[in-house]
């Protein structure tokens, strides 16, 4: 069987279309979940999961357990379900020996139980476990989502939930809590509770229930800096620099590194038409009038200074060649450093 991907894989369980094994891993632990909760619902029926629905974790069970539970017999019912979360916390899963048992299993895995491993973090591959679930049932991996793939997933997630979500409101998001899935996906969970049907959800809306500040947060220090309006740039930067807390230098200064790097992009690249440059940058079109502005506002050598600036910055915020540092001094030196 082919290895699934995890959209396509919960499609599959939603429509009841189960495999006899999954082995679900990844360093985006939002799809793991999502998936391990979909064949909860579908799997066992309500009546029957008492008996026939067997939800362990790693760390306090072993591949002797796992195996117990899967090759008993349902009670009364078609099929059991055994559900196996922070699976690589099993005892003995790092062994080449114990994990035998596991693969002669999923070898010839009975149609009476759906065995389920949730493995948080990456599966070597070149292994013989993941080839045999792959074989015979289900292998998903579930991938940190590209940053530049974010805001058509964002958009999509709110379409998913029968609402309209503004590009601004998408940008801040994905700007100030970058590729968290689940926050994401929780922060607009949120935001719905406190909506009408019909209502849409706008920057000013984000604001107000996320906590993020429309006027005084990274997104419009950078608009600030395109624009090259040096007192308002100033201002956000004090603001920011006084309310690290809520807005952490390391995450301002990658959000601007980012930027700017894609800015040092539009430099090189010759066909600047708005339709090439987003493919080129992988961004949404929308954006790109944002890169050609500041292209405009700033040479290529004062762009390839910006980029050596924040990396100063970055040095000097862990401690690099400086020692002990004010982030508020750090944030204000680059500012200028940037605007002159």
């Amino acid at each position: 069987m082919p290895t699934f991907t995890p959209e396509q894989a919960l499609k599959d369980i939603r429509q009841k279309k189960l495999q006899p094994l999954y082995f679900i891993h990844g360093d985006e632990p939002y799809y793991i979940d999502l998936l391990a909760d979909a064949i909860e619902k579908v799997a066992v029926p309500e009546a029957e999961k008492g008996f026939n629905q067997f939800v362990l974790f790693g760390k306090e069970t072993d591949i002797g357990t796992i195996l117990n539970y899967a090759r008993r017999f349902p009670f009364m019912a078609e099929r059991q379900l055994v559900l196996v979360k922070e699976a690589q916390q099993i005892s003995g899963f790092d062994s080449k020996e114990k994990t035998a048992f596991l693969e002669d299993y999923a070898s010839r895995p009975p149609a009476s139980t759906i065995l389920v491993l949730c493995f948080q973090g990456n599966f070597d591959m070149r292994k013989s476990l993941p080839k045999v679930f792959e074989r015979h049932g289900a292998m998903i991996q579930s991938k940190k989502m590209y940053d530049n793939k974010l805001p058509d997933w964002v958009g999509e997630y709110a379409r998913s939930l029968g609402t309209k979500i503004s590009i601004k409101a998408i940008q801040m998001l994905v700007e100030n809590i970058g590729n968290d899935l689940k926050r994401i996906t929780s922060e607009i969970d949120k935001i719905l509770l406190n909506l009408t049907a019909s209502e849409e959800i706008t920057a000013a809306i984000v604001e107000k229930y996320v906590g993020i500040s429309k006027e005084y947060n990274v997104f419009e220090l950078q608009k600030a800096l395109t624009q090259r309006d040096i007192l308002k740039s100033n201002r956000i930067a004090n603001y920011l620099a006084a309310n690290t807390k809520d807005n952490p230098l390391p995450q301002v200064l990658i959000i601007l590194y980012n930027f700017f790097s894609k800015v040092l992009v539009v430099h090189g690249t010759p066909d600047k038409s708005e339709g090439n440059l987003a493919s080129v940058l992988g961004v949404n079109p929308f954006f790109v009038k944002d890169y050609l502005s500041a292209a405009r506002q700033y040479s290529l050598g004062h762009v390839v200074n910006v980029i050596k600036a924040i990396r100063r910055a970055d040095n000097a915020s862990k401690g690099i060649e400086v020692g002990s540092v004010n982030e508020e001094a750090v944030l204000k030196e680059l500012i200028f450093r940037i605007l002159h």
